[in-house]
């Protein structure tokens, strides 16, 4: 005798978000900006909370779990992915590529023009190294501190630092959102960062525009010393040299011509690594920090401990330091713990038919591309508001829509997409959330004082909307299944 499954009502499907919501919310008032790690335990226990009301209407545990597994096995080339990304910058540190990107990208600052040209070095610096909060949480404070000389206002330069920031951050393939937005949707990274160029390269130039004018008449002259003293205090620790942006080209070319993301991060890293040995060999051998060995072995150690636990920069130059301190297989390993358990959660939804109910009410009033965009929008809006973190903004929005994605036809690039346009760029703006936190207490700048400022971060979501009910660049399923097979 078959066993009778009942169709789980609006409460059931309610009931592990709130829970989880809830748990976000004290992980957030405890652990502040360090709730990124115990937001994991939250995500697990909702994960437990779906299959306990599973088990209430019919289902089998092992039924469950095995959706778990199955919705968590979807992510493990991403994973993979995310791995190499952290070995990538790690090597591209040690080889003086991002530090070059860095030198040549602050000579870009013009006094003149101070709105402008900190929006486009901070969105040089931000593709260099795939982290809005490292940007602002380095070069930002610098500039911050030459706003304040200036005498200009600290919202409209909070505003273009982040503007700045969220667009590198947002194209770079060694971003964790970046990343995340695409493994969440089982789609190629490139071409995620290809699709993003619709909405991302008109509200970067109209946010270039908006500051151009802002900044007009606020012009001074002022010899920047910090920026000075951070390309000297570079040039001290690396070879600076453009040849240093040979890896960056290749893997950019890589990139273009749509080969395997997981392949093009793997022979990014080798070049950095190749780099490193030839033009840095003082400097690889001072992060081995190990004088029983010889240079041939200390090189190897300090090559593989760049892949792995990252590049620690020791300067002397607190501002350089931590600029360059990061990367590293390691520095992967809670976001990959994040993407684990927040499809194992998302997996528990889904074959309970939690999720489905939740999707089926989001969706009652959905009636084309631009309902279902609009309705995207709002749930990653919605999930910055409640759920106070920017990961979680992409992954459950990502999981509910996927479906409902292709069922109109529409390939999941375009949720990708809008997962960023939305997701990603409106958590600087909520005080609450920990991006917008973490903004503020970095800038010395109230998150409601920069948000009308924050420019770039305003104008995708709304550009993703027009692009919906207008039907511009929105990628068909079956023209997306076509070109891969």
């Amino acid at each position: 005798m078959s066993k009778i499954i009942k169709k789980p009502s609006l409460l059931d499907a309610i009931t592990p978000v709130v829970i989880l919501i809830s748990m976000l919310a004290g992980t957030v008032y405890v652990f502040g900006l360090d709730s990124f790690g115990p937001n994991q335990v939250a995500l697990i226990l909702a994960a437990a909370a779906a299959a306990m009301i599973g088990i209430k209407n019919g289902h089998s545990w092992k039924e469950i779990e095995r959706g778990m597994i199955d919705t968590i096995s979807v992510s493990l080339q991403s994973l993979l992915i995310l791995l190499m990304v952290g070995a990538l910058i790690g090597s591209w540190i040690l080889s003086g590529t991002v530090p070059s990107m860095i030198y040549y990208g602050v000579q870009l600052m013009s006094p003149d023009y101070f709105y402008l040209t900190a929006c486009l070095v901070c969105a040089l610096l931000g593709f260099s190294i795939g982290s809005s909060w490292t940007v602002a949480g380095t070069l930002g404070i610098g500039l911050m501190g030459i706003a304040a000389a200036l005498d200009l206002s600290l919202a409209a330069s909070a505003g273009a630092i982040i503007s700045g920031a969220y667009f590198g951050d947002k194209l770079s393939p060694l971003s964790e959102t970046t990343n995340l937005a695409a493994a969440v949707t089982s789609n190629d990274l490139f071409e995620h960062i290809q699709h993003m160029l619709w909405t991302t390269v008109p509200g970067f130039l109209i946010t270039l525009v908006l500051f151009f004018v802002l900044g007009i008449g606020s012009g001074a002259n002022l010899v920047i010393d910090d920026i000075e003293i951070l390309q000297a205090a570079m040039q001290e620790t690396f070879n600076i040299s453009p040849i240093m942006l040979i890896p960056m080209i290749l893997l950019l070319t890589m990139a273009v011509k749509k080969l395997p993301a997981l392949s093009t991060l793997i022979c990014g890293t080798l070049a950095g690594c190749l780099f490193a040995a030839v033009f840095q060999w003082d400097t690889v051998i001072a992060l081995a920090n190990d004088s029983s060995l010889s240079e041939g072995a200390a090189v190897f150690k300090g090559l593989f401990s760049a892949m792995f636990l990252g590049y620690s920069s020791d300067t002397g130059n607190a501002s350089l330091d931590a600029l360059l301190s990061k990367g590293g297989m390691s520095s992967m390993l809670t976001t990959i713990g994040l993407v684990i358990n927040a499809m194992a959660f998302g997996g528990a939804m889904r074959r309970t038919g939690l999720l489905e109910r939740l999707v089926e009410a989001a969706l009652s009033r959905v009636k084309s591309a631009g309902d279902l965009i609009i309705a995207t929008v709002g749930t990653c809006i919605g999930t910055n508001l409640l759920a106070a973190d920017q990961y979680l903004s992409i992954v459950i929005p990502g999981q509910m829509f996927v479906k409902s994605y292709e069922e109109r036809d529409l390939s999941t690039i375009n949720l990708s997409r809008t997962l960023e346009d939305s997701g990603t760029l409106t958590s600087a703006l909520v005080p609450w959330n920990t991006c917008g936190a973490y903004m503020s207490a970095t800038l010395g700048v109230s998150t409601f004082m920069y948000a009308p400022f924050a420019f770039f971060n305003i104008l995708c979501p709304i550009i993703a909307v027009i692009y919906g009910y207008s039907q511009i660049a929105l990628q068909q399923h079956r023209l997306a299944t076509e070109g891969q097979a």
